[in-house]
């Protein structure tokens, strides 16, 4: 278990610095080409890199806060900082993304016509082609660590190849009918897909920041798994919570009130080692003995009567 932490902390590790390489050249060759052509989508997709770049950063440093074993302070780890990744990501492309909706609205009533185009063209070709090994790139890494900062940088850069799409098209637009028109109209179209990938890189994000439950189905699978250990007479109180490639579990596990101390251990044992199986990634699991029947206030009684 060790090493496969270690292996996935260094394939995080990876994932990033190539990330953040890409970013700053992928920013440093579309400012170029927008000075050249006056393009706004092509400064849509700058803009773009640019959030990239600054995702990229935050995500480096992030991950590496998130390795972080546990600690006096942080008893349950630093995993959130992937989270807390994320979320930063989201803020700036959602920012990113008005700023270009406000330009493009601009260019639209205030008409400008483009230059080098065969040089945007190219570049936003190139970019492009960075962009979708990039992506290819952190989804393996994402498949092989379910790390939380980069699925969130790699739905931006997924945003980004997106971009660039839409500016190969705009350009090709104009090029072919020399209606300028199309580059702000397409540089709208971009920022709208920025705020909307946003959206959902916030609310994964926040998921996890703010303690949800896994998913029912995962839930009722914990439970089938815990009841069907020998010696377990019913559970109640279960709580999950995930937080960056790390799954926290507790409940309360009733048996048989008569059993020794040393047996009802053993048993809760069992149970925390069947769920530890039952899911993936590195999952940390609590159980709480009790004897069955126990008339006592319980979680599940409380969120009853809130549902109600």
């Amino acid at each position: 278990m060790a090493e496969l932490r270690a292996s996935g902390a260094a394939l995080r590790r990876l994932a990033s610095r190539v990330s953040l390489i890409v970013a700053v050249g992928l920013v440093v060759v579309k400012l170029g080409a927008w000075l050249m052509t006056g393009s706004v989508a092509l400064l849509a997709s700058a803009a773009d890199a640019l959030v990239d770049t600054a995702a990229s950063l935050v995500t480096f440093f992030w991950v590496r806060y998130a390795e972080r074993p546990p600690d006096l302070e942080h008893r349950f780890g630093h995993g959130k900082g992937e989270a807390v990744a994320a979320f930063t990501e989201a803020t700036l492309l959602i920012g990113a993304a008005l700023v270009l909706a406000f330009q493009s609205i601009e260019r639209l009533i205030y008409p400008a016509a483009l230059a080098a185009l065969d040089v945007g063209i190219w570049v936003t070709a190139g970019s492009l082609l960075a962009a979708v090994g990039l992506v290819a790139m952190e989804t393996w890494v994402m498949r092989r660590t379910a790390s939380t900062a980069i699925a969130a940088n790699r739905a931006n850069y997924l945003t980004d190849i997106a971009a660039n799409a839409a500016v190969l098209a705009a350009l090709g637009v104009v090029r072919l009918t020399g209606w300028n028109a199309a580059d702000p109209v397409f540089a709208l179209a971009i920022s709208g897909y920025m705020a909307f990938n946003a959206s959902h890189i916030a609310r994964d994000a926040l998921a996890q920041l703010l303690d949800r439950e896994l998913p029912r189905a995962e839930r009722e699978r914990i439970k089938t798994t815990a009841r069907a250990c020998e010696g377990v007479r019913a559970i109640h109180d279960l709580r999950t919570r995930y937080a960056g490639d790390r799954t926290f579990v507790e409940f309360h596990l009733e048996v048989d009130g008569s059993l020794s101390v040393d047996r009802g251990h053993l048993i809760c044992e069992a149970a925390e080692t069947a769920i530890r199986t039952l899911l993936t990634g590195t999952v940390e699991v609590t159980a709480h003995l009790e004897p069955a029947g126990i008339d006592d206030d319980r979680l599940d009684a409380r969120v009853r009567q809130q549902v109600a």
